[in-house]
């Protein structure tokens, strides 16, 4: 008779914006913070409340124009968070090629 290890549980999350649900590390989390506002997190262990978006820019585009992420988040979004967003969508476009 052989023991068999515990199948590891793989944490999963869904994207705000395309409800899209994948392994926790295939999303990248926006966290937002009390003192700082909004951020992302490439670690996923900031803390703050979190919310996590897919790696498409469909999905970018969506957040930054839109309220759906500022509701994940339960917050206003400023023209600096939007901005911070706006400069970490170009990483994922590079990344992705």
């Amino acid at each position: 008779m052989t023991l068999q290890k515990p199948v590891r549980r793989v944490p999963q999350r869904m994207c705000v914006v395309c409800r899209t649900t994948t392994v926790k590390r295939g999303l990248t989390r926006i966290v937002r913070t009390a003192d700082d506002g909004l951020h992302v997190d490439p670690t996923g262990k900031r803390n703050g409340r979190g919310a996590y978006l897919c790696d498409q820019v469909t999905c970018w585009q969506r957040a930054i124009k839109s309220d759906v992420l500022a509701k994940a988040l339960r917050t206003t979004l400023t023209e600096v968070d939007r901005e911070r967003l706006r400069d970490a969508m170009p990483a994922l476009e590079s990344g992705n090629n």
